[in-house]
């Protein structure tokens, strides 16, 4: 079936709208920051540069990393980036953009977020990385989808009844990351457990400035919540989207937070910088290896 102009958007060019890419520009092992200022803290590294474009906060650059070939691609903040993101990704690599068919053979991509969070936990400290083994959707993102296969209702269910959430602001979801990837870039130098993506930076994620939230005690709730061995260890606003597209359209992907604030005994990191750095390194040596 032919894919309508008015679904698959082209540039003039014939690269995809929002990314401005080609497929020809992108690698297949992917890394995804928010800040578009990162992806030169990052490609400052590589061996070579092939290519780099942006548009709007979508910048990304192509080359190599010790021989590896990657991309790194800057999102924006937020779940409603990633979809644009995630979606387009795998168009480049799925859809034959001459004939707007989907491909019959599909190409399977890794994708590994490098971002900022702030821990949930006394006992993860500041400058730390953590690697989130759930994606904890409080963002409605995925409901646009049919995402009962990947999901897990069991742990939905009994996170939903410890925190009395309120079904007004949608149903949270939580997704598994890809195993195979966690197990390419875990170590004991990372933290594990569930990161909850929140649909914003202040209200949603329990921050009170002038505006009255909702459930005042919810941070405190989720900071109790644990389901077998799991935790929620840290707020961020693109995992769990991140995870569900993925787990979808059968890519794999992984995300990395450093731990930058410790809202839980009220830290801020000296070099959040430094640390961030730190987490680069780490990832691309893991990705060369």
């Amino acid at each position: 079936m032919k894919i309508k102009s008015s679904e698959l958007i082209l540039n003039p060019d014939g690269s995809i709208y929002h990314l401005n890419l080609r497929p020809e520009n992108i690698a297949t092992d992917i890394i995804f920051v928010g800040d578009q200022y990162r992806v030169d803290r990052i490609t400052k590294h590589f061996d070579n540069i092939e290519f780099s474009t942006q548009k709007r906060e979508f910048k990304t650059t192509t080359g190599t990393y010790k021989g590896k070939r990657l991309s790194v691609i800057s999102t924006g903040i937020g779940p409603d980036n990633i979809d644009i993101a995630i979606n387009e990704i795998d168009a480049l690599f799925n859809i034959d953009f001459e004939t707007r068919e989907i491909k019959k053979e599909l190409t399977s991509v890794n994708i590994v977020r490098i971002g900022t969070s702030g821990s949930l936990q006394a006992d993860i400290p500041v400058n730390s990385f953590v690697l989130s083994q759930y994606g904890l959707g409080l963002d409605n993102l995925m409901r646009s989808y049919v995402i009962d296969e990947i999901i897990n209702v069991p742990m939905e269910d009994a996170f939903i009844k410890h925190t009395n959430w309120d079904l007004r602001k949608g149903r949270p979801y939580f997704v598994q990351n890809s195993p195979e990837l966690e197990a390419k870039l875990a170590s004991d130098l990372t933290y594990t457990g569930i990161t909850g993506t929140a649909g914003g930076f202040y209200g949603p994620q329990g921050r009170v400035l002038r505006l009255a939230i909702q459930d005042p005690e919810l941070n405190h709730k989720i900071d109790n919540f644990k389901f077998e061995n799991y935790r929620v260890t840290n707020f961020e606003m693109e995992t769990s989207a991140i995870y569900g597209l993925c787990k979808l359209l059968g890519h794999h992907a992984v995300s990395l937070n450093t731990i930058i604030a410790n809202r839980a005994n009220g830290t801020f990191s000296e070099d959040p910088y430094a640390a961030v750095d730190k987490l680069i390194i780490y990832t691309l040596d893991k990705l060369a290896q």
